[in-house]
């Protein structure tokens, strides 16, 4: 069967193929959808594949997923792409999920439960079969939606403790007062923390490590040293916050970032004001980025285990897929801290 120039439009269709080889419809879809009973002579299934291939046939993939009741596709939602955490973690998923033939779709909520809430609608309405999420501040009603729906959903790295489901994460806790400790360990006694001000479990409990650790040395906490920013108004809140804990009674002489991009902007901060780091103030960040590696000085941080923090979240999530009615799994991974030049006490 030969397409004329006016045809290239048409798709090739299984009727198509059986036609130029005259057999039927079934012994096609048996090849090309490998049926081990199919009956159809090596020589033959060739054939039809070779026909398959030459009028590029593409299989009707709403008619399979109809049939089948699955569409081998994972709803990704992230918090903010443009975060280089979550940008690497979408990778790794998407990675992960190819090795058990499933697509990843995924968007940006941008910190926002009302665009959360448009892209769980879109990306239900094209029959994902789960989905993997780091919700935003107010999203929990969302996901009790979904689990009523019986859509299977994995958290990660961020979960609400009133929402019962498979999730996965690193204890923020933990993570936060080792590396607030690390610096209490250096000589620092004046310790500042820059966090978001929301109230998502993970966020607040790396204040809760960093008021710990000042606890536990008696070190002074005042309301100035603790920063809680909007994500709304990252730049301007970063250097308010920064100018009242210099402007202190007790300037603070190192600072505990909460996050990789409140660091980043942070450290543009200390530039313009021509504070060095570490000699004027000491800094470490949760987490790392990219940009970390051509500061001058090297940051003490935390290193998530992200690419095991992503596979965990596929593979939970597909056992969910295939067994609904599996117990709830929490999955929660330790962090690292790596010390580097930052935190170090100069004077």
């Amino acid at each position: 069967m030969k397409y004329e120039r006016g045809d290239m439009k048409k798709k090739a269709s299984l009727k198509d193929i059986a036609k130029e080889l005259g057999v039927s419809v079934a012994t096609v879809s048996y090849v090309l959808t490998e049926k081990k009973d199919s009956r159809v002579s090596p020589a033959m299934a060739k054939k039809v594949k070779e026909v398959a291939k030459r009028l590029n046939y593409q299989p009707n993939t709403v008619a399979q997923s109809l049939k089948t009741g699955s569409t081998n596709t994972i709803g990704l939602i992230l918090a903010d792409i443009s975060n280089p955490f979550f940008a690497n973690i979408a990778r790794v998923i998407e990675d992960e999920a190819a090795k058990s033939n499933y697509t990843v779709i995924f968007g940006s909520s941008d910190e926002k439960a009302s665009k959360s809430k448009q892209l769980i609608d879109f990306l239900s309405s094209r029959q994902v079969d789960g989905f993997i999420i780091a919700p935003s501040e107010g999203g929990e009603e969302h996901l009790r939606l979904l689990q009523k729906q019986g859509m299977p959903v994995v958290l990660i790295d961020r979960f609400f403790p009133e929402v019962f489901s498979d999730q996965v994460m690193i204890d923020n806790f933990k993570a936060s007062f080792d590396l607030v400790e690390e610096l209490v360990k250096s000589g620092h006694k004046n310790i500042g923390m820059l966090a978001y001000g929301n109230s998502l479990h993970h966020m607040q409990e790396r204040v809760r490590g960093y008021q710990s650790v000042l606890k536990k040395y008696d070190l002074k906490s005042t309301p100035d040293k603790l920063g809680h920013i909007p994500y709304e108004n990252i730049l301007f809140e970063v250097e308010s916050a920064i100018d009242k804990m210099l402007a202190s009674k007790e300037p603070i002489d190192s600072i505990f970032f909460a996050t990789n991009t409140l660091a980043i902007r942070g450290l543009k901060y200390f530039h313009k004001l021509n504070i060095k780091v570490p000699d004027d103030v000491a800094v470490v960040s949760f987490d790392q980025g990219e940009a970390f590696d051509f500061y001058y000085c090297p940051l003490t941080h935390v290193r998530q285990p992200l690419e095991k923090m992503a596979k965990n979240a596929v593979h939970c999530l597909i056992d969910r897929i295939e067994n609904p009615s599996l117990p709830n799994k929490t999955i929660c991974l330790e962090a690292e801290v790596v010390v580097q030049e930052s935190s170090a006490k100069t004077h």
